[in-house]
């Protein structure tokens, strides 16, 4: 497992799946291991994944001071990592949160950036945030499931915050709630660091404008990746992102959820491998 030095001495890892030509992943969560990530639905057979473990996540360092858990911070070890691994640009694809994190390298370090492909990705860092609405609108999408009676009531509750969080509506982060969905979402809580996640969006990590500003003049391709029944983003809340890069192109995958490379990892690998060839 190799390690490497972020500028502020805390040691990260980074997992390496596949040969040839490296392509550096960001996880979501926020503050997941990239264990969740697994080979991205066969995409190592493609390029070299380099998965990153945030600081405080997975095999990396919790670092001595937990406000550099905050997104705009983690910005210079994703840099860091690049420099360690000798790119003088480097391709990313980037996950639901971790979209955020890559659309402010982009912003900050356009220059090392090759093509970029944000898969899902929570636009945060755009001031474009998720709503009750959307994610009401695509849970409803999924209203002749068996489980659907159960969850529906449950999900509006959590999101209305008249209620607790509850796994029973965990099916509407994903496409098919089969074997293989159920142990992914059985893992996230022990993959995640909590602390972290209430750190990573805190007051101070993005300034909308500004990134705007700076992702507008922006001119590496860019391909955004809507799931069909996800919410958060939905498929016109990525759209809406993706219209913050000049050379963005947007596709959404059918039937997919949050986790698209699950629902049908073929599609998912075929159209992510396609852009970065």
């Amino acid at each position: 497992m190799p390690i490497f030095s972020a500028p502020d001495g805390t040691r990260l890892a980074f997992h390496l799946r596949g040969e040839g030509e490296p392509l550096v992943v960001l996880p979501g969560g926020p503050m997941r291991a990239s264990a969740y990530l697994g080979d991205l639905g066969g995409l190592d057979t493609h390029r070299q994944l380099v998965l990153l473990d945030l600081r405080g996540t997975g095999e990396s360092e919790k670092p001595a001071d937990p406000g550099t858990y905050r997104c705009d911070r983690l910005v210079d070890d994703v840099e860091a990592l690049r420099r360690h691994l000798g790119l003088e640009r480097m391709d990313v694809l980037a996950h639901s949160a971790g979209g955020s994190l890559a659309m402010l390298y982009a912003a900050r370090y356009p220059e090392r950036l090759g093509r970029l492909a944000l898969v899902t990705a929570t636009p945060w860092a755009l001031g474009l945030p998720a709503t009750a609405g959307d994610r009401l609108a695509a849970a409803r999408l999924r209203a002749s499931e068996p489980w659907f009676p159960d969850a529906f009531p449950a999900f509006e509750a959590w999101l209305d915050g008249t209620g607790d969080f509850d796994p029973v509506f965990l099916p509407f982060f994903y496409g098919r709630w089969d074997d293989t969905a159920r142990a992914h979402a059985d893992r996230e809580e022990t993959e995640t660091n909590e602390e972290a996640a209430d750190v990573y969006g805190g007051d101070g990590a993005y300034e909308p404008a500004t990134t705007r500003g700076a992702l507008a003049r922006v001119r590496t391709p860019v391909l955004v990746l809507a799931g069909e029944a996800d919410g958060g983003p939905s498929p016109s809340l990525a759209r809406r992102a993706a219209g913050a890069f000049p050379a963005a192109e947007f596709a959404v995958q059918p039937g997919a959820g949050h986790y698209p490379w699950l629902d049908d990892p073929q599609g998912f690998t075929r159209r992510v491998a396609a852009f970065f060839s």
